[in-house]
């Protein structure tokens, strides 16, 4: 079992003032931040499944344990600190604390850490275009844009832990089209889970609404009739339209077709795959029929997104 680390606010003083734990650069004037892909590559991340993990000593160690004030102008982050004292700054949060914490970090927001050596935990980044995927009365999609520091009960950081270093594994291997589901599966599992603590109740979607989009995720490919979720959500489809269009602003097929869409896209953008291929990972028996879809919900035909992705 991990021990969870919890400094008192007089050894958090301590050794700020031996400044252990405080930005060399904490009050550089705006125009000198930087902005990144991730931390310290200039290069934008290749966010093949749009998420990206890693645990927060693999960089942080790098640059002796000081990630300085930066934004990222495409990607959100969530940052989950398990044990270990650091030094934060969120905008105009800026102050000497300790684990353990979830920092929601949206695009475009100022950040910066300085960590004790001992820190224990995980940095999850998602692309901007998995964000704007989201119905925008999503929970995760709310909670990402919203710069945020809760902390989490002993019950959450282990969950968190846990399901953190099965993601960073599968991280390892995303490239391989055998894991990259699994990769997007635990990666969408960690957000949704770490942004429980603190989410205004307003939010929150109901049970039913939850229930109904896990089926989806894993069952759009098999296009199934409104009536098989209904039946196995035990409501009538009247009542699931209902709910879902008050939790997501969308009714049930338009969730269904977004996320089919959202997954051509990826497909069509970031693998080899032919239409005609992509079609058939998505359960479509005719190809004819997958471009005639793609068309009615993006106005153009697949091969286009094809052969922009190749450009």
């Amino acid at each position: 079992m991990l021990r969870i680390f919890s400094a008192s606010a007089a050894q958090i003083e301590r050794d700020s003032q031996d400044k252990l734990w405080y930005f060399t650069d904490m009050n550089a004037p705006s125009r000198s931040i930087p902005t990144y892909g991730l931390y310290g590559d200039d290069a934008p991340p290749e966010l093949v499944d749009h998420f990206h993990a890693e645990t927060i000593a693999v960089r942080s160690r790098l640059y002796d344990w000081e990630i300085s004030p930066h934004s990222h102008p495409a990607l959100f982050q969530i940052l989950f600190v398990a044990e270990g004292a650091l030094h934060l700054r969120l905008e105009e949060d800026d102050r000497a604390t300790a684990g353990p914490l979830i920092i929601c970090s949206p695009c475009g927001i100022v950040h910066g850490f300085r960590f004790s050596s001992n820190v224990t935990g995980f940095v999850v980044t998602v692309s901007r275009d998995f964000v704007e995927s989201l119905a925008r009365q999503d929970a995760l999609r709310v909670q990402l844009r919203t710069p945020s520091v809760h902390q989490p009960t002993p019950h959450l950081v282990q969950r968190l832990l846990i399901l953190g270093e099965q993601l960073v594994e599968a991280e390892r291997d995303r490239f391989d089209p055998h894991v990259h589901r699994l990769h997007h599966a635990l990666a969408e599992a960690w957000l949704r889970t770490a942004i429980q603590p603190g989410l205004d109740e307003r939010t929150q979607q109901s049970t039913l609404a939850q229930r109904f989009q896990s089926m989806v995720e894993t069952g759009y490919r098999e296009h199934y009739p409104l009536a098989h979720y209904a039946d196995r959500l035990n409501c009538t489809i009247r009542t699931l339209s209902r709910q879902t269009e008050a939790a997501f602003g969308m009714t049930p097929l338009q969730l269904i077709n977004r996320r089919m869409l959202f997954e051509a896209r990826r497909l069509l953008r970031f693998t080899n795959a032919s239409c005609s291929q992509v079609a058939a990972e998505l359960g479509f028996e005719d190809p004819s029929y997958f471009s005639r879809f793609y068309r009615r919900m993006t106005g153009s035909a697949p091969s286009t997104e094809k052969a922009r992705s190749a450009d």
